[in-house]
Parts: structure tokens; sequence; C-alpha cells
């Protein structure tokens, strides 16, 4: 018996106590590993979703414990990577499906620029101070381009530099819009129509008129039988999308005193019941419109001379 526990007191290193060994879940000496300073007693091991001690590799500063190791869909201490800053802990890691941080990129928003002004050379297009149209006839429209979104300044100028017009316009992250030149009384002036539609469903498209041109009185829309689709469409006015069925169109713009459909009513192919209903008077413009499946339409009314309600239409296609 005394000579047994000569051999373990000679293990033992003179008889130094220990702490009392762990119950499950709890720490206590360790192996005289390297790193570890002689068998120096830890914190207790770690319950789960708890943290404690980590091994003694390079940048782990000698067994330092860490902040609790995460519960599942949180955050916790990351190796010691250059540029890490010493075992910094990160902010909470994504549960399944979320996401988590990014690199914080302003926001964008989709905006296209149309020329529907009339007697003006084409034009440059800037946002702040970049390039956003280099060549803007009259009648036509630009691709969408991708901008930061919030209050942006849109400058106006001739090829040869000349500032016709500036203004500021707020555009929210991920909307889509056109900004359309138009005439106003001694210049011109800039509109922001919001591109916003409901989703394509079972093969129909979307149709909707939007009214720029400055001499233009309140127009009426009418479906070549008579039947009024929008009334009183007036001047910097973009009407709602109202759904259309593919086929064959003829839409006529005129000044009338006819009833409009329901508002909710969808456009529908010609109706034999209201052929000879169209006015004979006070029409100003007609389209031929071939409607393909799965496509918002756009109709633009803009000037084509400087007298009252000389106006042309201009068709837009979106997929």
């Amino acid at each position: 018996m005394e000579f047994t526990l000569s051999i373990f007191m000679e293990r033992n290193r003179e008889n130094i106590p220990t702490i009392p060994l762990p119950n499950p879940g709890e720490g206590g000496p360790v192996a005289d590993l390297p790193g570890n300073n002689g068998n120096r007693p830890v914190i207790p091991l770690p319950n789960p979703g708890e943290g404690g001690p980590v091994a003694d590799l390079p940048g782990s500063n000698d067994n330092r414990p860490t902040i609790p190791l995460p519960n599942p869909g949180e955050g916790g201490p990351v190796a010691d990577l250059p540029g890490n800053n010493g075992n910094r802990p990160t902010i909470p890691l994504p549960n399944p499906g979320e996401g988590g941080p990014i690199l914080n990129w302003p926001r964008r928003a989709r905006i296209r620029f149309l020329n529907a002004a009339f007697g003006y050379p084409p034009f440059l297009v800037f946002v702040n101070n970049r390039v956003a149209v280099n060549f803007l006839s009259t009648a036509s429209i630009s691709p969408y381009g991708n901008f930061p979104s919030g209050y942006q300044t849109i400058t106006v100028s001739g090829i040869n530099g000349y500032i016709y017009l500036q203004k500021t316009i707020p555009f929210e992250a991920g909307s889509s819009s056109t900004v359309a030149i138009i005439n106003r009384t001694g210049g011109l002036d800039l509109i922001q129509i919001p591109d916003i539609c409901c989703g394509l469903a079972n093969g129909t498209s979307n149709f909707r008129v939007s009214n720029l041109a400055y001499n233009s009185q309140p127009m009426d829309v009418l479906l070549g039988d008579g039947r009024v689709i929008y009334a009183d469409v007036q001047f910097k006015e973009t009407t709602v999308y109202k759904r259309i069925q593919p086929g064959a169109y003829q839409f006529i713009f005129a000044e009338t005193n006819l009833m409009p459909m329901p508002s909710s009513s969808d456009i529908e192919s010609l109706d034999e019941a209201f052929i000879g209903m169209v006015p004979e008077n006070g029409i100003v413009a007609s389209l031929y419109l071939n409607v393909q499946r799965n496509t918002n339409y756009t109709v633009f009314l803009i000037n084509n001379g400087p007298e009252t309600n000389a106006i042309q239409t201009m068709v837009v296609e979106d997929r």
C-alpha cells in the first residue's frame, strides 16, 4: 500500500492536489500537452450550444476561452485569419433559406428615357454625371439602364453641349420607370412614368395609354366598334393597364361625349353589336395593333406639330 501510494505520489508531482473530476458537461484538468502550461484546470466544458476553451493554435492566445458557440442560425468566433482581427465574432449566421451579410452596394433602379418633344434636335441625357443616352431623337426610347436609387439629377442637353433642362427626380429601389422629355410652355419638362403592371397570365396581355402631347385636348380611346376604353385622357396622364386578349385591333383617339366601358372590363375583340357607333367627327388619330401574347403595350401620344391635337401614336412593347 505504501509502495503504491509512493508511486502515485511520484507520478502526481509531489502530491499537488487537483480540482474535483468533472461531472458530465463540466470541465477539469487536462493532459500536459504543449501549450497547456502544466495541467492548468480549465473552465467547465460547454453544454450544447455553449462555448469553452479552444486549442492553443496560432492566434488562439494561450487557450483563451471564447464566447459561447452558436446555436443553429447564430454566429460565433471565427478562425484567426488575416483581416479577422483576432478571432473577432461575426454577426449571426443565416437560418436555412435566409441570407447573410453582403457587401453594402447601393440599391438600383431601372430607368429608360423617351423623347416625346417636338421641334428639338436629338438629345444627350445624363444621370448625375453619367451619360445615360448619347443620341435620343424625337419619338424614340432608350433601353432600360441600371442606376442608383434615390434622388438623381437628370440633365438634358443638345449634342453640342447646350443644356436645355436639369431636374431632380426620386427613384425607388427596385423600380422600373420611363422618364419622358415633353414640351411645355417656353421649353421642356420631364415626367416620370412608373412601369408597374400586373403579371401576365393565361396568354393574355396588358394595354395602357399615356398622353404626352402638350397641345392635345383630353382624348377618348375607342375600339374600332365604338366602345370607349378610356375617357378624357389628359396631357401628362397615363391610364391604368387593362387586360387585352391577343388579336387584331383598331384603336381610335378622339374627342367624344360617349360613356366609357366599366374600368374592370377587359379589352376583347370587336363586337358586331357596336359596329357603326364610331363618331364621324372629332377623330384625331387611329392605330391598328396586332396584339401578341404575354406582352405589355403602352401607346404614347406625342406631338408631331405645333397645332392643337397634332399628335401621333408610338407603341412600346415590353415582355
